[in-house]
């Protein structure tokens, strides 16, 4: 049986293929590469292309951005440089990263990146945070598989991710964690993840985490059962409307996270898709990033003060 994170994977490859974002032979070789044989992948791409709107999330996908073919502004101000860091991992081994120091640190944060593993979108968005007060620390998810360059492909990096139980990667989190704790000594903790890597970030949550000060998971799948219990952090989630496959465990999160007593607060984002922030992706939307950058700030700046 295929596992959850798995399952959340294939459907990204099938929805991207649905909205026209890649061809179909890509889309069979990137589901193949996630270990479904032909049959199964058929059927996942006629299930969300024809009529599985409620489960799938086939709700018609955004314009992109207006432009001229010019490379998309990204939200947030002009980052600062990141530099690749090595750092003693679980069990003997190596995690990689890209640290963001902060001239002035407000606070740290954790940041993990999507289903293509760490790239220069995700070192981006580590470098902005650092420029706007808070130190961070890109993860790569695959550092025990020698780093996300290591794959030729970012369908080889996403299949991997694929392969990985979620109790490494709870692991890695954690031991990034403290790696950021040792950076910023004395600073409160942060955490943002976007589409895997939001569902990464409510993964630690269920995993008490009580070092987290904040955590803003952006359109992230919640792990079934989620129980939030024990954890002190603020929670920032942001949905995007058109959506429909992640938005699908909203309510879930929702009560999560009234039952365990935690501050929160859920955005949706009107006329979005989802990965409305990667401004290296077709559905970026420049005025709902630039929005929930800001809003993601001024999170921070009330939960890492």
């Amino acid at each position: 049986m295929m596992s959850p994170f798995k399952r959340y994977l294939a459907e990204e490859i099938a929805l991207d293929h649905v909205e026209g974002l890649i061809p179909r032979r890509e889309a069979l070789r990137r589901l193949a590469l996630l270990g479904l044989g032909l049959p199964a992948a058929t059927a996942l791409l006629a299930a969300c292309g024809a009529g599985a709107e409620a489960t799938l999330g086939a709700t018609p996908a955004p314009s992109p951005s207006p432009g001229t073919g010019a490379p998309a502004s990204p939200a947030g101000p002009e980052p600062l440089p990141t530099q690749a860091v090595t750092f003693a991992g679980p069990e003997g081994t190596t995690l990689r990263g890209a640290w963001a120091k902060a001239r002035e640190p407000k606070g740290a944060v954790l940041v993990i990146h999507e289903n293509r593993g760490l790239n220069d979108h995700t070192r981006s968005v580590a470098g902005r945070l650092a420029a706007s007060g808070y130190s961070s620390l890109a993860l790569d998810l695959l550092s025990r598989e020698g780093g996300t360059e290591s794959f030729d492909d970012t369908a080889q990096a996403t299949a991997k991710l694929g392969e990985i139980p979620p109790e490494r990667f709870v692991a890695d989190m954690k031991t990034a964690l403290g790696e950021l704790a040792r950076r910023e000594e004395g600073a409160k903790l942060g955490m943002v993840g976007f589409c895997f890597g939001g569902g990464m970030t409510w993964l630690l949550l269920a995993n008490r985490e009580p070092r987290l000060s904040a955590a803003a998971p952006f359109y992230g799948p919640l792990p079934e059962g989620a129980d939030f219990s024990g954890d002190q952090a603020a929670v920032l989630g942001i949905y995007a409307e058109r959506d429909d496959r992640v938005n699908a465990t909203r309510d879930a999160a929702r009560a999560a996270l009234e039952k365990s007593g935690l501050t929160y607060e859920i955005v949706t984002y009107p006329g979005v898709g989802h990965a409305f922030f990667n401004d290296t992706g077709q559905r970026y939307d420049a005025q709902a990033a630039a929005q929930a950058y800001q809003r993601l700030i001024d999170w921070f700046g009330t939960y890492l003060a």
